[in-house]
């Protein structure tokens, strides 16, 4: 890869549970999952000790524990989470002209135009790999093409601790190799939609043309495997804010139908984006929640701007569930749900003014004491984020707007 366009995408091998087996030698080569064992809880993620058994991020820890009764449960630190992966991302940008941090754990580099600077993409990924490995103490994987479609994929293709680069022209070549059910984005419910038209292979995909795949399967769908399986970018990946911004997003290996599933997952990733906030030293406006399907594959994002400031994660909860209960009915399969602060301005947190501001800034002086004190190495959760709570419905002293 020389004068095209070339991208990384950078994946942290089992990030959470590395950084848990970095830190703590006694974890190290057994099965490690974060995620307190409850009816409410779900896997945040696991080691690779414990995939072998099928546990996997996004599922009920009652199911991880009977699928592996001998692992290690722990409830898991987000803000020393946030901290290692503000390291990371500070390596990363120094390489990278242009980069979209996926969500915690990944993130999307534009290196177009780097060979002059720092030798070729292989090499630079070697060198990218090497200083997170020796400065923080983990492993990462990264995919290289010349899409960040495909190199989404190919981060995934020699995990962990891999480099796999698809060189220009050889897309489809790499898409025939890994198959439809590694196709990124598809899921079993898009599968079984193809296997009820007994199409099972990127090679029959493209016997279809266009019109008659979208017929099959919906526009919106038809659309992305016509691209896909031609080693095209469909452009689901992510759409960059014109604005800075904080946003997570995760896909599952499987469509999530329930609502307590989704709030747990959505809970997690209001704390992910507190801490980073404060990490960043700013405030937010704006909530925005990202769903996809995975029947049709259609997709959607909605925000809203409260009209009092956004001060604490359990606040970003409670729009992000009410968003949620807007657009989503229960028993629909969701394949991706992503979270995000927009309207991001610098500033500290605005005088109380009302019972309401009082109880917000209360649970906002509550983060920040969590947060400070896991950059101090020191760990300690919220009653919220073990999973003890009754009920994920958004509490009552949490205003709507």
């Amino acid at each position: 890869m020389s004068d095209g366009r070339v991208f990384f995408h950078v994946d942290l091998d089992a990030f959470f549970a590395s950084v848990e087996q970095r830190d703590h030698p006694e974890y190290r080569g057994k099965p490690l999952i974060i995620g307190m064992v409850g009816p409410r809880s779900v896997v945040s993620t696991c080691s690779y000790e414990a995939r072998v058994f099928g546990v996997h991020s996004a599922m009920p820890t009652l199911t991880a524990y009977k699928l592996c009764p001998n692992g290690i449960y722990i409830p898991g630190d987000m803000h020393l989470y946030s901290k290692v992966s503000k390291q990371v991302m500070g390596i990363l940008r120094e390489y990278a002209p242009e980069m979209h941090q996926v969500s915690i754990d990944e993130a999307s580099l534009n290196m177009t135009g780097t060979r002059r600077l720092f030798g070729p993409a292989k090499q630079l990924a070697m060198t990218m790999k090497k200083r997170v490995k020796d400065e923080i103490g983990i492993t990462m994987s990264i995919g290289i093409a010349a899409s960040p479609f495909i190199a989404k994929m190919a981060s995934d293709y020699n995990k962990p601790d891999g480099i796999c680069l698809v060189s220009p022209g050889k897309e489809q070549v790499f898409i025939d190799a890994i198959g439809l059910k590694k196709l990124w984005g598809l899921g079993k419910s898009g599968m079984k939609v193809l296997e009820a038209h007994r199409i099972q292979t990127p090679e029959q995909v493209r016997s279809i043309d266009l019109p008659q795949l979208q017929r099959l399967l919906g526009n919106s769908f038809g659309q992305y495997l016509y691209q896909a399986c031609r080693g095209q970018d469909p452009g689901i990946m992510y759409q960059e804010s014109k604005s800075h911004s904080i946003s997570t997003e995760t896909t599952f290996i499987e469509d999530i139908i329930d609502e307590q599933t989704l709030c747990q997952i959505l809970l997690g990733m209001s704390s992910e984006l507190m801490a980073r906030s404060f990490d960043e030293g700013v405030m937010a406006r704006t909530v925005g929640l990202k769903l996809r399907w995975g029947a049709d594959f259609r997709t959607i994002t909605v925000q809203d701007t409260p009209e009092d400031p956004i001060l604490n994660a359990d606040q970003i909860y409670s729009i992000a569930h009410r968003l949620l209960l807007s657009k989503w009915k229960s028993g629909q399969g969701i394949r991706l749900i992503g979270l995000g602060l927009y309207q991001l301005y610098k500033g500290n947190a605005p005088i109380q003014d009302s019972l309401f501001s009082e109880n917000e800034h209360r649970k906002r002086k509550l983060d920040q004491v969590i947060h400070n004190l896991g950059a101090k190495g020191v760990t300690m959760m919220k009653a919220s984020e073990l999973g003890s709570r009754e009920s994920l419905n958004p509490s009552s002293d949490s205003q709507n707007t």
